[in-house]
């Protein structure tokens, strides 16, 4: 498991040890160095150091080249312009980089950092007793992909799905299920996520109408709200069959979008139910908290309403009831100091960013939060659909998980039909899950997690355009052209020049683990994506210009096998990065 030191960073040091020599009372400066057109790469720090020094750019450019290491790594590097530095890497370096990433196996150079920590993650919140919609689908799609990215980059995670299993509408169903105790009874064993969810549906319709029908039903079921806060056995175990009906359902479309879940991932609201007269008795005393009409609040000099007044976090509330901010709190003290976390990550729809600025903010009053650990609420915006309107139906419900992710593997396994000439039924079926699903959590991912995203299933399953069908086609295209290699197999040969194509797409790959590392530290999927999808623009642009089995020599057929198998590795693992597969045959 080594770590492969990137072209960027050896070209960046040799320019930086070339600038300390040129001008030592600049110290160790940075060559401001990035990927160009022009060259390789562009050096642009020159100009400010120059400015600084009060120097002439081009003549300390001129003096910098000529302290420059140059043969194994660094080709050619030229002055131009008013003081830059353009950079071309030898051939041998571009494949012997990628030689040493190809050796590492599945890692492909990404190192593991060096102080990891432990994060805990918030996302995927379904409701118990309720359907999962698309409004779900961003937490559980952004928050798997940061989960994937922060385990490879070696931090330690925490997955917590803080599911709505607690409140008031828990007193109506429980008595209502008391009152009719087999409804959510399974007659013939197993039952699938499916009917899980039509049993709850049911039983929720048929206890609202006595709800709202019956003044004396409406009684017993608000004694039976208090009654569940206060842990009465029956009314628990009842409670319990609803949220094990729920998890039948929750997992099955989890299982659907390809997503691992446990038990123990699995802490609800209810799971806090024991800290939250604690957690205000602890900001209550150090003062964090103040009584106001009653309840016990958290005020804010920057929170204000639209009277202008004050508007308060209300910890609980004037009847002794407790709010979300209750159980939130009491969660970032679990999180803290049981799970012993040094960051925390709430992958939560941005339209609730006042309520954790807030939260956040308490807590740190507390102590609870510091420098040492720190809470950040990754916040997704909107999935709207072809109008640029909020998702919903066409008689303006709210669109259900589950029909989205069935029509998108519909949609898709037509698309590998029509392409599979010698695919089985089963294989078509298994591929279209992969492209379906794929597809959704592709376009979910390729936007910045902040940006509301249009959801437009025929762009999402097509094959041209940033998709992740192109990325899955692309990698089932080299997988073909290494079967048809037969006994050839693939060879890096650092002695061989480079066409332009094998560079750009080599030079590329070469860039993965830093964009995997960027993408962890800022929790950005949408970075890995579009990184994917131009690795894959620039392996069909290698495809088209440079024949692979049929190149000049053997030598050049190996290395081009040798570029095409990295290429497909790393596609393989950055798509599985952000929980999508790649099918070997499409």
């Amino acid at each position: 498991m080594a770590s492969v030191t990137s072209l960027t960073a050896s070209v960046h040091q040799r320019l930086a040890d070339a600038l300390s020599a040129a001008l030592p009372e600049a110290g160790s400066a940075d060559p401001l160095l990035r990927r160009s057109d022009r060259a390789d790469f562009q050096a642009n720090g020159i100009l400010a150091l120059a400015k600084k020094a009060k120097a002439n750019p081009r003549e300390l450019a001129t003096q910098v080249v000529a302290q420059v290491e140059s043969g194994d790594v660094i080709k050619d590097i030229e002055v131009s312009g008013p003081g830059f530095l353009n950079v071309t890497i030898t051939d041998r370096a571009i494949t012997e980089n990628l030689a040493a990433r190809y050796e590492d196996g599945a890692r492909l150079g990404v190192p593991v950092a060096d102080h990891p920590g432990t994060t805990v993650i918030d996302y995927a919140q379904p409701n118990v007793a309720k359907e999962m919609h698309v409004g779900h689908l961003r937490s559980a799609v952004i928050g798997d992909a940061v989960v994937q990215l922060l385990e490879f980059t070696g931090e330690t995670v925490v997955r917590r799905h803080h599911i709505g299993d607690w409140g008031t509408q828990f007193g109506m169903l429980i008595q209502y299920l008391i009152e009719h105790p087999h409804e959510l009874d399974h007659k013939d064993g197993a039952v699938s996520g499916e009917e899980a969810m039509s049993n709850l549906n049911r039983l929720y319709k048929a206890a609202r109408t006595v709800f709202d029908s019956d003044a004396e039903f409406k009684t017993r079921a608000r004694r039976r709200v208090v009654d569940l806060q206060a842990g009465e056995p029956e009314t628990l175990a009842m409670w319990q069959k609803f949220v094990d009906e729920s998890k039948i359902y929750f997992y099955s479309v989890f299982d659907k979008l390809d997503m691992e879940i446990s038990d123990a991932d699995v802490v609800g609201e209810s799971g806090y139910n024991d800290m939250l007269d604690e957690t205000c008795r602890l900001l209550e005393e150090s003062g964090v908290a103040v009584r106001s009409d009653g309840a016990l609040c958290v005020f804010f000099d920057d929170v204000k309403g639209p009277d202008g007044n004050p508007v308060p976090l209300i910890v609980r509330k004037s009847d002794g009831g407790y709010g979300y901010a209750a159980t939130d709190l009491s969660a970032i003290r679990d999180r803290v100091f049981n799970l012993k976390a040094t960051s925390l990550i709430y992958v939560v729809d941005a339209r609730q960013s006042l309520h954790f600025k807030m939260v956040f903010e308490t807590a740190r009053r507390a102590g609870w939060l510091n420098d040492d650990v720190k809470a950040h609420q990754l916040a997704f915006g909107t999935v709207l659909g072809k109008d640029g309107k909020p998702f919903k139906t066409r008689e303006g419900e709210t669109v259900r998980l589950v029909d989205l992710l069935d029509e998108a593997v519909e949609r898709a396994s037509a698309v590998v039909r029509e392409k599979a000439l010698d695919l089985s039924e089963a294989e078509i079926t298994e591929r279209g899950a992969q492209v379906g699903i794929g597809a959704v959590k592709y376009a979910d991912l390729s936007t910045s997690a902040n940006r509301d995203y249009k959801f437009d299933l025929d762009q999402m399953v097509s094959l041209n355009g940033d998709t992740s069908v192109y990325l899955q086609y692309a990698y089932a295209r080299i997988q073909s052209i290494l079967r048809k290699a037969g006994e050839v197999r693939p060879a890096a040969h650092p002695e061989l020049e480079l066409a332009g194509a094998e560079r750009a797409l080599g030079l590329h790959i070469d860039a993965f683990a830093e964009v995997v590392a960027e993408a962890a530290t800022e929790y950005a999927p949408h970075k890995l994506a579009a990184y994917l999808y131009q690795l894959a623009s620039l392996y069909t642009t290698f495809y088209d210009k440079c024949p692979v089995l049929k190149a000049e020599t053997p030598q050049q057929v190996e290395n081009r096998l040798f570029l095409c198998d990295v290429t497909a590795r790393t596609l393989h693992q950055g798509m599985a990065l952000l929980g999508i597969r790649t099918p070997e045959r499409l």
